[in-house]
């Protein structure tokens, strides 16, 4: 696999013909202090330390039939408990939310898990072997979406295609681009992330070169303003993100022993 977003195009593409474009703003919605955008770099840092994490996303949604990549640099050391994360959502902590996911799994740094929400049910989990360490450089991950199929993509290449069966529930709301750093080691009593030491924090998760769909597939202006308040409110509790990933937890610890089902 390549390591370099460069050399892992994707445009054009079946599923998002019309190309994607740089993430232009980002919105913070807890812990600011925790999270340095670097612009002019192109870069996103998100730090996990005694403050706890971070959570950023864009700020429109984008629409099916699009797709979003980055090259993520995974933190450094002993991650044991922490989740990591490259996701869609439709509104995050919402018990509708449609949403499509990357996260690392804080445990095991050459592995990372795929799955996907529908109107707030998952338990579509896969784990995949990575050839690599997640935290030795960046490495280029995509997502790609449309009505009847979702793919993910490690360093351009293919490691799960979703293909909607009829009468399926499938993945249709508009959604945001999300990234957080969080500490999930109680979920599972740790069979999931591990468990948190903190022993080599701060943890730094970076994200560069954040790419999302054309201005075709954003949401229009007044179609989002009815979703501002609770997108822009901040979150009281960042331990809100294992709420959806609770319920799936126990079944995403269960099929680690089928990693290399679906390995890239």
């Amino acid at each position: 696999m390549a390591a370099k977003s460069e050399v892992c195009s994707w445009e054009p593409h079946p599923l998002h013909p019309d190309g994607t474009e740089p993430l232009q703003q980002i919105a913070v919605d807890y812990c600011p202090e925790a999270c340095l955008e670097e612009r002019h770099a192109g870069e996103i840092h998100v730090t996990y330390d005694h403050r706890g994490g971070a959570r950023w996303r864009s700020r429109r949604r984008f629409r099916p039939g699009s797709a979003v990549a980055t090259t993520i640099r995974a933190p450094a050391g002993d991650t044991s408990g922490l989740n990591y994360n490259i996701y869609l959502s439709s509104l995050e902590g919402s018990k509708d939310q449609d949403e499509i996911d990357f996260e690392f799994l804080g445990h095991d740094k050459r592995a990372v898990q795929t799955n996907y929400h529908v109107n707030g049910d998952g338990g579509r989990e896969q784990i995949h072997a990575l050839p690599f360490d997640s935290s030795d450089g960046f490495h280029h991950y995509a997502i790609a979406w449309d009505a009847a199929t979702i793919e993910w993509r490690v360093d351009g290449e293919l490691i799960r295609r979703e293909e909607r069966r009829e009468g399926e529930p499938w993945p249709e709301k508009p959604m945001y681009l999300y990234a957080s750093v969080w500490d999930a080691s109680y979920i599972a009593d740790g069979k999931w992330t591990g468990t948190y030491h903190g022993r080599d924090a701060p943890y730094v998760c970076s994200y560069k070169d954040v790419m999302v769909p054309t201005a075709k597939h954003l949401v229009e202006e007044d179609e989002e303003n009815q979703d501002a308040d609770a997108a822009d409110a901040p979150a009281v509790d960042p331990a809100a993100d294992a709420d959806a990933a609770a319920a799936a937890a126990a079944a995403a610890a269960g099929k680690e022993k089928d990693a290399g089902a679906g390995e890239v």
